[in-house]
């Protein structure tokens, strides 16, 4: 837990390394090349680096057009600019149309704190995951984004990558096989399943270790793909341990705890609490402090485990 990373400066270098391996990956950005951590990117290889300006619309568009023509375009900018602002041509351009598009929302969640809600990526997950065939990946540690990256330019098909802004602790090993839609057991237990995402999955992590030192046995799960979602790891975390706990920097509707309960309520419902963020926009300040508020620090998912096991 010792070793942070920046996961913009994680996703920039993970881009170079792909785009070396594939000739064809192209870099767009939105205004925010810099803050996206694409500056390597733009430096060794401007031939293959377009910075649009603030015209998110139209840039789902022209990477559409890209990827007809064999390129593999990362789209890249602040979460809520890429998913909630040109929803209807992400749905229509790469969803409908089944492009080969990379789209890439840094400073999600509530990771843009300062700025508040219009920049608050909340309900990222909930919309993307309603268009077909859009892969969602929500890595949770830097290993993770790196290995998203990798993944997401090998696979043929339109994905949705989100990533934070705060420097995020190395959770996995480098070498673990990361598969999408596969999720990772990171640790064992048999009274309750606590299945964690994104840049909350370390939050997730102190809290099973605060339970094990109280004698109460968390299964840890890092569920890095939203969608498809590992139903198989899901189903025998809730057969085998009873009940479910998820983790998440999002809103409970439509987000992962709710892509959970639609699986488990007609294979084999469980007990489940949903721990995120309600029906609200939320408040401007401190990061650390604004996870805290809405019982997303370690000892407060912590306790509400405790609470809901009784």
């Amino acid at each position: 837990m010792n070793d942070l990373r920046d996961p913009r400066k994680t996703f920039g270098e993970a881009l170079v390394e792909a785009a070396q391996n594939n000739p064809n990956i192209v870099a767009i950005s939105a205004d925010s090349s810099s803050g996206s951590g694409m500056t390597p990117f733009q430096q060794r290889f401007p031939d293959r680096h377009i910075e649009f300006g603030i015209m998110e619309q139209g840039i789902m568009g022209f990477s559409a057009g890209l990827a007809t023509t064999g390129k593999i375009p990362f789209v890249v900018a602040i979460a809520p600019f890429v998913t909630a602002r040109p929803f209807e041509m992400f749905r229509n351009d790469l969803g409908y149309m089944r492009q080969n598009v990379k789209v890439v929302g840094r400073c999600a969640g509530l990771t843009y704190s300062d700025l508040g809600a219009t920049h608050q990526s909340l309900d990222d997950i909930a919309i993307i995951r309603t268009i077909p065939g859009v892969t969602v990946i929500n890595p949770g540690d830097p290993v993770d984004i790196v290995k998203a990256v990798h993944a997401a330019a090998a696979h043929i098909g339109p994905v949705y990558i989100k990533i934070g802004s705060p420097k995020m602790p190395v959770l996995m090993d480098e070498d673990y096989p990361f598969q999408i839609g596969r999720g990772v057991v990171m640790q064992e237990g048999a009274d309750v399943t606590i299945i964690g995402t994104g840049t909350v999955l370390s939050k997730a992590a102190e809290a099973a270790r605060i339970l094990k030192q109280k004698g109460i046995g968390a299964r840890l799960i890092n569920m890095h793909t939203i969608k498809p979602l590992d139903r198989e790891l899901v189903l025998k975390a809730a057969r085998e341990t009873g009940k479910i706990v998820t983790v998440e920097e999002g809103y409970l509707a439509g987000g992962l705890g709710s892509c959970i309960a639609e699986f488990l309520v007609t294979e084999h419902p469980v007990p489940m609490k949903m721990i995120g963020i309600d029906d609200l926009f939320c408040d401007t300040g401190p990061y650390e402090d604004l996870l805290a508020m809405y019982g997303l620090q370690g000892d407060k998912i912590a306790k509400t485990v405790e609470q809901f096991l009784g």
